[in-house]
C-alpha cells in the first residue's frame, strides 16, 4: 500500500501546531511543511494577492512535490481563499476555522474569549460561526498581531515576553465580572504559546484549538487507515519561500521544525521566480 502525502501549507510556523497533531492520528503518512515567509503574515495582505499567491504558489510545489490532500494550516488563508483552493485543485483541500463550537461544550461560566488575527476577528465568517454555534454564551473577541510575532520569535529561541503577552490579555486578567473560563486560539500560532498564555491568567483557563480536528478530518479524507508504523523523521520535510538574513535564524529555527519531527529545511524558489 502506498504511503499517504500530506502538505501542510501556512504563512509561517503556526501550522507546525497542526502538524504535530495530524503526525499524531496518522503516523505512518508522508508530510511535507511549507510556509510562505516571503508573503508573511498572510492576515495583512489583500484578498486577491493571497488567493493568487496561494493558488500559484501551491501549484508550483506540488509539480515538484505531489501530494493526496492539503492543509491549510493558515485561518486567514482558509477563509479567503479555501473555495477558490477548492476549485482550483482535484485534491481534497482541508482549511482551519476558529474552535467555537468545541469550546461552547467547555465552558463553565458560558464566557468563551476569541483570541485571533485582526483580521479573522474581524470577518463576517466568524461571526458566523459564533452565531451558528454560540449565539447562548457571551464571545469577546481580542485581535492581535503581536501574538504571532512572539510565536515566530520563539520558534528562534527568542524569549516570549510575559509583559506583553499581559498586555495583550489585559482586557480578560483585570477581574470583574465577564472574565472568561475558556480561550479559543484562533491562529495556528497560537497553540504555540499555550504555556505561556495560561500562565497568564491566576486561575486555570481552558484553551481550545482546531488541532485535533483538522487531524481527525485529514485521516477521515484519506479513506486509509494510518495508524501503522511510524515513518522516519527524514520523510518529513519542511520548505521556506524566502532566505534569511542571518544565518543563526535559520540553524534555530531548523533546530525547533527538528524538535517536531521536520529534520530538513530547505529554501523553495517558485520556478517563475
Amino acid at each position: 500500500m502506498s504511503v499517504k502525502r500530506v502538505l501542510i501549507f501556512d504563512s509561517g510556523v503556526g501550522g507546525l501546531s497542526v502538524y504535530e497533531q495530524i503526525i499524531k492520528i496518522n503516523p505512518s503518512i508522508k508530510c511535507n511543511y511549507l510556509f510562505d515567509n516571503a508573503y508573511f503574515p498572510y492576515g495583512e495582505l489583500a484578498r486577491e494577492t493571497l488567493v493568487n499567491r496561494t493558488i500559484q504558489l501551491l501549484s508550483d510545489f506540488m509539480q515538484q512535490y505531489p501530494a493526496d490532500l492539503v492543509v491549510i494550516a493558515c485561518n486567514s488563508a482558509s477563509t479567503i481563499a479555501l473555495n477558490e483552493l477548492r476549485l482550483h485543485f482535484s485534491i481534497p483541500i482541508v482549511g482551519v476555522v476558529p474552535a467555537i463550537k468545541p469550546a461552547t461544550q467547555v465552558t463553565c461560566n458560558n464566557v468563551i474569549g476569541l483570541l485571533a488575527t485582526p483580521g479573522t476577528i474581524e470577518r463576517e465568517y466568524t461571526s458566523r460561526l459564533i452565531e451558528q454555534f454560540a449565539s447562548d454564551k457571551t464571545v469577546l473577541r481580542i485581535g492581535s498581531t503581536r501574538l504571532v510575532q512572539l510565536a515566530e520569535d520563539k520558534l528562534i529561541a527568542k524569549p516570549v515576553s510575559k509583559e506583553d503577552l499581559k498586555a495583550i490579555l489585559k482586557p480578560w486578567l483585570a477581574g470583574g465580572d465577564i472574565i472568561p473560563d475558556t480561550l479559543v486560539l484562533g491562529c495556528t500560532h497560537f497553540p504555540l504559546l499555550k504555556q505561556e498564555i495560561a500562565e497568564c491568567f491566576d486561575k486555570p483557563i481552558k484553551l481550545v484549538d482546531s488541532g485535533k480536528a483538522i487531524a481527525t478530518r485529514v485521516k477521515q479524507l484519506l479513506a486509509d487507515d494510518n495508524s501503522g508504523e511510524a515513518l522516519p523523521k527524514e520523510e518529513h520535510r519542511a520548505f521556506y519561500t524566502q532566505r534569511f538574513s542571518e544565518d543563526q535564524v535559520l540553524i534555530k529555527l531548523t533546530k525547533s521544525f527538528a524538535g517536531y519531527g521536520l529534520v530538513a529545511l530547505n529554501y523553495y524558489s517558485l520556478k517563475a521566480n
